[in-house]
């Protein structure tokens, strides 16, 4: 499988992605630069990685979402291809508008750097087809700006038609505004547009893919798309 990661300046995450994706997966992950005009040919899924994009000035993401390399990705998303973003990568999502909302400042106002646990609300997509709703997986975050916000209306409408990916959650599964680190809305940490191939998460599981790292349900999300494409 052919997965194409871009990098923009700021980007620290974009090496995990490669890493998962290319040694612990065996998928063919190519890295390729923001200012290229077009994916490599044969892409399968665009995996956009976490960092501080441009510095995270003007707004987390507001810049990256407008390099050349976002118009072919916009393209690849409208045909049906798989796109997730991570992190900065959701953060981008969103100032591009493939996704509802904007995440703000955490409501600390300080950066967290820790494992969470998510609960999975939504089982059956092509990034979640090997869970099951309601299981319980434990990522690392590491993010200043992952306060998913959006106005009333349009939260209803994500809540009402199943956009809500995975929550903030206990290691239980409860969910409450105690165990959400930063503020988010309905304790939400990924969403999906309504298509269903546009992923936004703020947690890494790109980072939560081998044991020596502490942890491998990060695997989950990379063995569902595997098991998703190899259907195609």
């Amino acid at each position: 499988m052919r997965v194409a990661i871009p990098t923009f300046p700021g980007s620290n995450c974009d090496h995990d992605a490669l890493h998962a994706c290319g040694e612990v997966m065996g998928w063919d992950a190519r890295s390729v630069w923001h200012r290229s005009e077009a994916l490599p040919d044969g892409t399968e899924l665009v995996i956009i990685p976490g960092g501080f994009s441009y510095g995270d000035y003007l707004r987390c993401g507001a810049i990256a979402a407008l390099s050349p390399i976002m118009a072919d990705i916009r393209r690849f998303a409208d045909q049906g291809g798989l796109v997730v973003g991570i992190c900065n990568g959701f953060q981008i999502l969103c100032e591009a508008q493939m996704l509802p909302g904007a995440l703000l400042p955490n409501e600390s106002l300080r950066f967290i750097h820790k494992d969470v646990h998510l609960r999975l609300e939504r089982a059956g997509l092509a990034f979640t087809g090997a869970m099951a709703a309601g299981q319980i997986l434990r990522i690392p975050i590491a993010h200043a700006e992952g306060n998913y916000t959006l106005d009333q209306a349009g939260l209803e409408a994500l809540e009402a038609r199943g956009g809500v990916v995975f929550r903030y959650c206990s290691a239980q599964g409860d969910i409450h505004a105690d165990f959400t680190p930063n503020g988010a809305a309905n304790g939400i940490a990924g969403i999906i547009n309504e298509r269903g191939n546009v992923l936004g998460m703020m947690p890494h599981p790109e980072r939560a893919v081998e044991e020596v790292t502490g942890g491998t349900d990060g695997l989950w999300l990379f063995r569902s798309i595997e098991g998703m494409l190899s259907k195609v």
